[in-house]
């Protein structure tokens, strides 16, 4: 039998998230560098002015809120930028005509280095996440 080869785009995909498990933000955060790391800092700063009463904790491999016991905001690195995740199927949904042409999935919303999520906005999805729980 045959040995079958791995495609060679496969096997030099560059990983997205920071290698490796990390326990807390600042050791996810470390592994960055650049333009990306100054965006994912800045809103981390935004999220802890906004949740000063919420837990900082690694959830599902990624940088996240704790509040009250559930989860309510999370972001993580990706290869242009990063991603900002409500923890919920209905908060970005919700507030659908707020996101207008931003890049988002069911689940997430994204944001590159040069073009950051709108404080206003983040402010409005923590505060729809913070309802729903």
């Amino acid at each position: 039998m045959a040995k079958k080869k791995r495609s060679p785009s496969v096997s030099k995909r560059r990983p997205t998230r920071p290698v490796g498990k990390s326990k807390t933000i600042d050791e996810y955060l470390a592994k960055l560098s650049g333009a990306r790391r100054r965006a994912l800092d800045d809103l981390r700063r935004l999220l802890r002015s906004l949740l000063p009463k919420a837990e900082e904790c690694i959830s599902y491999g990624m940088p996240a809120y704790r509040l009250e016991g559930r989860i309510v905001a999370g972001f993580a690195a990706t290869s242009k930028g990063g991603s900002y995740y409500p923890f919920s199927g209905s908060t970005l949904a919700s507030l659908a005509s707020e996101i207008g042409g931003l890049s988002s999935t069911k689940s997430a919303l994204h944001f590159t280095p040069s073009s950051p999520l709108p404080p206003s906005l983040v402010r409005k999805l923590v505060k729809a996440r913070i309802a729903e729980v």
